[in-house]
């Protein structure tokens, strides 16, 4: 098998790998709100202003912060993002599933794909394993006080980074994404592609890789085991399984990643298998032609040429023997 099979997990957070919402750990506290208050305050702005619901949130966190006072600074975002709870395995989840791969020849990578807060992934225990995370995130002053949003991702905006990894142009200011590809050029192929996420916002991801190809999963939380919304992705065919946000060892969710590590393995072998196969055919029908040439035009031959050419038949013999 080929060591360079690469397979890309892209993961939502909140609700997906946490509980929740990260703003609910520390910011909506220390702005002495209950998370359905402040919640409430952004989505009715959003209606009132005909606005994108996750725009609204990051304005209404800097409001709800000089309101009291308090200075949105990147350090305190990454502080926060210390105390960001995960569901059950999700700390020993990496480094089980690289070492699944590892024995079969897969190389696994890992992405965040969020609507919430980047600073405040990058701040989480589970930060390190990412290859990349895109997220909302904002401008900073000078004094490195959030000022303006930078990046907002919202449920559409999601699918571009999906093809940012698809393609491997992953700077979100690399206007080439949009650049015509052959597929044979792609870092990464949409079948190769494993999205994990929990809700509304990941409906046009979930659509975009399991329409090609590739394999989208939904998970629900384990201690509610409300399956409402996983049940109607399934049923709208958005979804190849669904599970509990459990990540631990013989978890629904990790049998299910073995067996898509498994069929992309054996996927790519037959796909060597067939190259390699394909090479031979090819050999054969140029020396087949370079006989058939000599052979009909009697074409008088320098020494050489004659070598070169019987170099060239020996070299494609050599193919196929």
């Amino acid at each position: 098998m080929k060591d360079n099979i690469t397979v890309a997990l892209i993961y939502d957070f909140d609700g997906t790998l946490a509980p929740g919402n990260m703003q609910e750990y520390d910011f909506i506290p220390a702005v002495g709100k209950s998370n359905m208050e402040f919640w409430h305050e952004a989505n009715t702005l959003a209606e009132e202003q005909d606005a994108d619901q996750v725009l609204t949130y990051m304005a209404r966190m800097i409001q709800a912060a000089q309101s009291k006072g308090l200075s949105l600074r990147r350090e305190a975002f990454r502080e926060s993002g210390r105390n960001v709870k995960f569901y059950r395995g999700v700390e020993e989840w990496f480094g089980r599933i690289n070492k699944y791969g590892e024995e079969r020849g897969v190389r696994i990578l890992h992405y965040v794909n969020s609507s919430g807060l980047k600073e405040i992934i990058e701040g989480s225990e589970i930060a390190k394993h990412f290859k990349r995370v895109y997220a909302s995130s904002y401008m900073y002053s000078a004094d490195g006080i959030a000022e303006w949003p930078a990046q907002v991702v919202n449920y559409t905006t999601k699918t571009q980074f999906i093809f940012r990894i698809a393609k491997g142009i992953l700077e979100e200011y690399d206007e080439r994404v949009n650049d015509n590809m052959p597929k044979s050029r792609y870092s990464i192929p949409y079948k190769n592609i494993v999205y994990i996420g929990d809700s509304a916002t990941d409906i046009p991801c979930m659509q975009l890789v399991k329409d090609r190809g590739g394999y989208s999963i939904g998970v629900y939380d384990p201690k509610s085991k409300n399956k409402k919304k996983v049940l109607g992705l399934f049923n709208d065919d958005r979804l190849t399984f669904f599970a509990p946000a459990k990540y631990t060892e013989n978890s629904t969710i990790f049998n299910y990643m073995k067996r898509v590590i498994e069929e992309i393995g054996a996927r790519e072998k037959q796909k060597a298998e067939q190259e390699k196969l394909r090479e031979q055919s090819e050999a054969y029908r140029k020396n087949e032609t370079i006989k058939k040439v000599l052979k009909e035009n009697d074409v008088p031959l320098s020494g050489d040429e004659r070598v070169l050419l019987e170099s060239m038949i020996d070299k494609l013999d050599g193919i196929n023997s």
